[in-house]
């Protein structure tokens, strides 16, 4: 049964037990790893420079390694959430996802293509032409409302681009087949400093503008009629959060590769505990959206010592079942 809307008090403290939460379990998956470090010295080793050799191990290892890792995660599970709860308020469908819908697989594809073509060029600006081509594909054969017809849009789209991706694998070279095989399985791996300083602040704006949006996103569940005579302009209302989530996959997919089920999974169970206002939805998936990822990416560099699992498989299997028993309850 859907939570009932919470009071801007209890809103509030519930988004800074998330918080605190979320913070505690970064703390846990700094300490995990091929080299445990102490819990309790985290903080420590954090703040200052120590004498031993072990310690500056430790502390070279969480702020060169884990904790870009870590951020990363987190910022691409909150931003895929709430790209995942935008997508659902505008097609009007629960089950819309931005891998589903072909948006991921399409960023892939193009991010993969300009990799194998041209080598040196970035392939974040492929990426949001391909989410967002593959984005309104979906949209216009599904019509926004059909979630039998959405759903066969975006297998297709996937499939399609899943069939670009395995073609431009067989062509690739040795030095260019590591990069393609990244944005089809998607990878935290690469995660670093420089990255984050480009990618935070656009996954920042891109959260903010779409937070905005809130009581647009409430009058689009209501209906296109009701939405109108509030005084939304529907097709510019459209095209703007089309426009905004794609640009959120796209970045996600420039800096980590293709992974789906997060932004279907985390505004589900963000509905469930806030209920339905977007003005506590959308910061509440990305809390949750964070979590999964973060949990997802521990398991996937620990479980295996020394090598490392694919964490869209993770993904995946978690996602999947999710998703159908969605689709058996939803008929």
């Amino acid at each position: 049964m859907p939570a009932l809307p919470l009071s801007a008090r209890h809103l509030s403290n519930a988004l800074w037990f998330g918080l605190l939460a979320l913070g505690l379990l970064a703390a846990l998956a700094a300490t995990r790893g091929a080299v445990e470090v102490p819990f309790w010295r985290v903080p420590g080793l954090l703040m200052a420079e120590p004498a031993g050799e072990t310690e500056r191990m430790w502390r070279s290892v969480l702020i060169d390694v884990r904790l870009p890792r870590i951020v990363l995660a987190l910022a691409v599970g909150g931003a895929l959430a709430v790209a995942g709860c935008a997508l659902q308020a505008v097609f009007r469908n629960p089950l819309a996802e931005p891998g589903l819908i072909g948006a991921s697989s399409g960023a892939a594809l193009a991010a993969a293509l300009v990799l194998a073509v041209f080598p040196g060029f970035a392939p974040a600006p492929a990426a949001f032409v391909g989410a967002l081509a593959a984005t309104w594909l979906a949209w216009l054969i599904g019509r926004g409302h059909d979630a039998a017809r959405l759903l066969l849009a975006g297998i297709a789209l996937n499939a399609l681009a899943g069939a670009g991706l395995t073609l431009l694998n067989y062509l690739a070279d040795d030095d260019a087949l590591r990069g393609t095989l990244l944005w089809a399985m998607g990878s935290l791996a690469d995660a670093g400093w420089p990255t984050l300083g480009w990618l935070l602040p656009m996954l920042a704006l891109c959260g903010g503008l779409l937070w905005r949006e809130a009581r647009a996103l409430d009058a689009l569940l209501l209906g296109e009629r009701e939405a109108f005579h509030l005084g939304y302009a529907l097709t510019s209302l459209r095209r703007r959060l089309v426009a905004l989530t794609a640009l959120t996959v796209a970045l996600t997919v420039a800096a980590c590769g293709a992974l789906a089920f997060v932004g279907l999974i985390a505004p589900h169970l963000a509905r469930l505990l806030l209920g339905p206002s977007h003005r506590a939805l959308l910061p509440g998936a990305a809390l949750i959206g964070a979590a999964c990822m973060l949990l997802a990416d521990t398991l996937a560099r620990t479980a295996v010592l020394p090598a490392e699992l694919p964490i869209g498989a993770l993904l995946s299997a978690v996602g999947a079942p999710f998703f159908l028993a969605l689709l058996v309850r939803k008929r």
